[in-house]
């Protein structure tokens, strides 16, 4: 009562009631899902193939199934551990724009580096999963190996 007096005299206002209370501390964020590096490094993936997309637009119907893959698994993982995919990261960290430069194939050698590096950590986090998460870690894993040999 108390504070519900004290808040409209301050702002006329009880909307700050329903939002949190004024005596109990911060809760902690839920712990962080072993699973996200995956999917961060899934929107990593798409966004160099995306980034060697708009440098090389002839490489589309190579690249564009990829990324949407790759879009496509961590949209997957982020339902998996029940919070929204956060956005794709703006450039890619690991030189995508500087391979493109250099040519074709020096992109799709880099595209294909990183596939197989994917590829590598999505076994490493299959073998290690319970039941209901191999399926998928395993699905990616697939996927991404597949992915190093459509990049030859």
């Amino acid at each position: 009562m108390l504070r519900v007096g004290a808040l409209l005299a301050l702002g006329g206002t009880t909307a700050p009631l329903t939002g949190c209370d004024l005596f109990d501390g911060d809760e902690p964020d839920p712990a962080p899902d072993p699973l996200e590096p995956l999917a961060a490094e899934a929107r990593e993936l798409a966004a160099r193939h995306r980034a060697a997309l708009a440098a090389d637009p002839g490489l589309a119907k190579r690249l564009t199934p990829i990324a949407e893959a790759h879009e496509a698994h961590a949209a997957e993982l982020a339902k998996l551990f029940g919070r929204p995919a956060s956005a794709s990261p703006g450039t890619p960290s690991t030189g995508a724009s500087a391979s493109a430069g250099s040519g074709r194939t020096a992109t799709l050698a880099g595209l294909r580096q990183a596939e197989q590096n994917g590829r590598e950590s999505a076994a490493k986090l299959c073998a290690g999963a319970p039941a209901e998460r191999a399926a998928l870690l395993g699905s990616i894993a697939a996927a991404r190996a597949t992915h190093v040999e459509a990049l030859r």
